[in-house]
């Protein structure tokens, strides 16, 4: 591994970027104390995203067939017309912000979803404002109760539980409202009940659920890093040195004593080459005592043509989780059928506008399609985009570049 000149960033000609995010000062932000279950396990949250998508577009689904075919009043077709465009713009809200490359589901897109659902039922009883002789078309009590649901894994459990109270009240509220102005043999408190019973039910579940994984969660790192990362780094180091050791051994001790033995005199030559291996060792030793974590790890991946410039060992700064997830990416990448070890380029520099933040830049030449590098790459990306809030990612045909920082601990 050899330092070389920078090579072009993620803003360079030709790149196709993704996963433009929060502007740099809000990305460069630490994560607050709060966290969802989405910042702890990022591939699960992935991995239920084909759930929600389907929850929310069957809920927009349902929302059309619904105001076409069960209405029990005239009531007005413009506002059932908005009640679809208000559920179909909040599962946009969802299908844009559960993407992996937008993670972690932010407050604000939580709170248009909430909205949206929330104006949703306002126009659904005004679309068939009349008297409710058919509770099959009340479909906005399930379809809020399902979008709690949804914000389970993505958002902390007191946002989740703040959401379906709102949904709750506001279901109670327009019901109630409704069947005040139509009475029906059914007492008014007991249809607000009925409104708010569904959303309250699964927000008790979405919140149980939030808070429970983010607890068990916590409980795990925390036994996780009695391990820790320097541990790690001390073991696979100590592997390193012995097995360089074993080589020089090997390939020059052993060879030179069987020489001497088979002697009758030592002569200078013995003596300069003696030096000469005993050198060979010093330099070993002294290589592998300021090796970092990320050299050792590079090494130890097959990356020995790859390049690491990190003159001021900067990258011994990252946290536990920090590094667990680059080296895993690292590991994946270097790996890879279609990643040569030696067109990939590691950065590690001071940020240019917060000293005491650092910058790690990855360039690598990938002998594969965009497409390609994403089947490959975006599990592991998608951690890395919640590792690290400022990730920027420039993906084109045989070639990947991210960029992201981090504070120095």
């Amino acid at each position: 591994m050899s330092a070389a000149p920078r090579r072009g960033g993620p803003d360079r000609p030709g790149a196709r970027r993704f996963d433009t995010g929060p502007g740099t000062a809000q990305r460069g932000a630490r994560r607050t104390p709060q966290r969802a279950a989405q910042q702890y396990d990022p591939l699960g949250a992935q991995g239920v995203r084909s759930l929600v998508a389907l929850a929310v577009f069957g809920s927009v689904l349902w929302a059309i067939l619904v105001s076409v075919f069960s209405r029990d009043v005239g009531g007005s077709p413009t506002m059932s017309a908005m009640t679809v465009l208000l559920v179909a713009a909040a599962a946009g809200v969802v299908a844009f912000s559960t993407s992996p490359f937008r993670a972690p589901f932010s407050r604000p897109a939580a709170v248009s979803f909430v909205v949206l659902l929330g104006l949703a039922t306002v126009t659904s009883v005004a679309a068939q404002w009349g008297p409710d002789t058919n509770a099959q078309n009340d479909f906005m009590a399930l379809v809020t109760a399902v979008g709690v649901l949804v914000l389970g894994p993505y958002r902390p459990w007191r946002e989740v539980l703040l959401a379906g109270i709102a949904f709750a009240v506001v279901n109670g509220v327009v019901w109630g409202i409704a069947a005040a102005a139509f009475p029906t043999s059914v007492p008014v408190a007991v249809v607000v009940l009925l409104a708010s019973a569904p959303t309250v039910v699964l927000t008790t579940a979405a919140t149980v659920y939030a808070a429970t994984f983010v607890r068990l969660a916590e409980r795990v790192q925390i036994r996780a890093g009695s391990y820790s990362v320097e541990r790690a780094d001390r073991d696979g180091i100590a592997r390193s040195v012995q097995q360089d050791r074993v080589t020089i051994l090997t390939r020059d001790v052993a060879p030179f004593f069987e020489e001497l033995r088979t002697r009758e005199s030592i002569g200078d030559a013995d003596r300069e080459r003696a030096r000469q291996i005993s050198d060979g060792i010093r330099r070993v030793m002294v290589a592998d005592a300021d090796r970092t974590w990320l050299e050792q790890a590079v090494l130890a991946d097959g990356g020995e043509r790859t390049v690491v410039t990190d003159p001021d060992g900067a990258i011994r700064g990252m946290d536990v989780d920090q590094r667990t997830v680059v080296r895993t990416f690292l590991r994946a990448a270097l790996a890879a059928p279609a990643v040569d070890p030696a067109g990939v380029r590691l950065l590690v520099e001071p940020h240019a506008e917060d000293p005491s933040r650092t910058c790690f830049d990855v360039q690598m030449s990938v002998a594969d399609s965009d497409v390609g590098i994403h089947r490959s790459f975006d599990a592991y990306l998608a951690v890395l985009r919640v590792t690290f809030p400022d990730l920027d990612v420039a993906v084109r045909p045989s070639s990947l570049a991210l960029r992201f920082s981090y504070d120095q601990h």
